[in-house]
């Protein structure tokens, strides 16, 4: 669609996620820079237009090399710490959610010291980020396209204040689970977005290991979390 005075613009329509709860605050605060810009909203309704990104093809359709490349280099300028006051919650929010739902389902899990031991390692390290900053907290290869004010622009982000090593993480579990080295894919990622390797490993295992999910029977995130666990 466009508006009136010609920009193009995508309309989108969210039903109630408490995750993605302050997108449009994450959205106004980082202002197009690197996401694309929001042109109008209305809270109550759940809607919001967007700048529209053409040719907007998904970064997941290219080599795994250049999404780390351009994931890490937006990742370095998403994180900055919003003035007070603002809305945004601590990732350890989000996080006591998780440890609910996954405790909710002991029953299933297929390995319960490794679980613990991730759910632990969640508690601690929401708790001593060295340098917090808003986070997307779901950044991946299919929530950055293609644009022709910026090369490459972030949709959807869920915003929280946490620690930036964290960031890494959804885009690394994307990647290491199908590696044969996931260590040496978590080194390279750490070293191109400027994070500290160590928090980065942590964070990915405590995920791997003990973020909620629908099937615990699926053995893909456990077989990474044994590889790489602390």
């Amino acid at each position: 669609m466009k508006l009136s005075d010609g920009t193009a613009a995508v309309l989108k329509l969210s039903m109630p996620h408490i995750e993605g709860e302050h997108e449009i605050d994450g959205l106004r605060f980082w202002n197009g820079d690197p996401t694309v810009r929001l042109l109008r909203h209305d809270r109550k309704l759940g809607a919001m237009l967007l700048e529209r990104c053409k040719p907007g093809a998904g970064l997941w359709l290219r080599p795994k090399d250049e999404q780390d490349l351009v994931l890490a280099a937006i990742l370095k300028r998403l994180w900055r710490l919003p003035p007070e006051p603002h809305p945004f919650r601590p990732l350890s929010v989000m996080l006591a959610g998780w440890k609910d739902r996954t405790l909710a389902n002991t029953e299933k899990w297929p390995d319960a010291a490794l679980v613990r031991e991730g759910l632990c390692l969640l508690a601690e390290l929401s708790e001593t980020a060295p340098d917090p900053a808003l986070l997307a907290t779901d950044l991946h290869a299919g929530n950055i396209i293609q644009a022709q004010r910026e090369p490459w622009l972030v949709i959807d982000p869920r915003p929280y204040v946490g620690d930036p090593a964290y960031d890494a993480t959804q885009h690394l579990l994307n990647r290491a689970i199908a590696r044969s080295n996931p260590l040496d894919t978590i080194r390279k990622f750490a070293e191109l977005a400027g994070l500290d390797l160590e928090r980065v490993r942590l964070w990915t295992f405590a995920r791997a290991a003990a973020q909620p999910r629908d099937d615990w029977s699926n053995l893909a995130l456990i077989e990474l979390a044994r590889v790489i666990a602390p």
